[in-house]
């Protein structure tokens, strides 16, 4: 066997494609974020922006990281979505000053929407890196701690740490003024109470994910 095909055994098969999956659904997150949303939910009603569709996924993704390829390969991808983001908000702005041509009309519109994108990604730069790496640092210790038994609780327990962090910076870097007093309190509390269910609630779906990459990547799992 040549050393090509040796190394290629060797390679995680679903890494890049998680990596990936992890990246591209923070970038829609940090675009959606843009939009605050309110329902009204019988004698009360919740904001929330746009993002937190997407986000929370991407925290199950990054315990599938964790779980699976270990804190350090975790963080690489996690820094990586940090670069990218950046990226995005870079090409954003640049786009938003350059000159529309005479017949489009939409550039008031894309300035509004996409011009916002810069103070969420210095949001999410700020709350994704604490909350991601924490939680990813709490689910590993956790498993060190416990070993592999109590998944349950290294998930959950990573999750409440990871997401509280996340949560707070976010939306005050993301909203505060634009939104305060009951409102920013409303908007903070429903975006972590949120991000927690929704984690919770994919629980049945994160433990079979888990396991089945740990199954084909059996030579990696840490």
């Amino acid at each position: 066997m040549d050393s090509s095909s040796n190394s290629a055994q060797h390679c995680p098969r679903l890494y890049d494609i998680v990596a990936v999956t992890f990246v591209s659904l923070l970038l829609l997150s940090n675009v959606t974020a843009t939009k605050l949303i309110e329902l009204d939910v019988g004698l009360t009603h919740l904001i929330f922006d746009g993002g937190a569709i997407l986000f929370p996924v991407t925290y199950v993704i990054g315990d599938v990281l964790a779980e699976v390829y270990g804190f350090a390969r975790a963080r690489r991808v996690i820094l990586l979505g940090f670069v990218f983001s950046i990226g995005a908000s870079l090409i954003f702005w640049i786009v938003g000053l350059l000159p529309p041509a005479s017949d489009y009309a939409n550039q008031e519109a894309f300035v509004a929407v996409l011009g916002f994108v810069p103070r969420i990604v210095v949001a999410s730069v700020f709350g994704y890196l604490a909350g991601q790496l924490l939680n990813s640092w709490v689910l590993v210790a956790i498993k060190r701690k416990w070993g592999r038994r109590h998944l349950w609780a290294r998930l959950i327990g990573s999750t409440l740490v990871g997401e509280f962090a996340d949560t707070l910076l976010f939306c005050s870097i993301a909203f505060y003024g634009v939104i305060t007093g009951g409102e920013f309190f409303n908007y903070l509390v429903v975006g972590y109470v949120y991000k927690v269910l929704v984690e919770v609630i994919l629980l049945p779906v994160t433990y079979p994910t888990i396991a089945w990459v740990k199954k084909i990547e059996a030579n990696h799992v840490r």
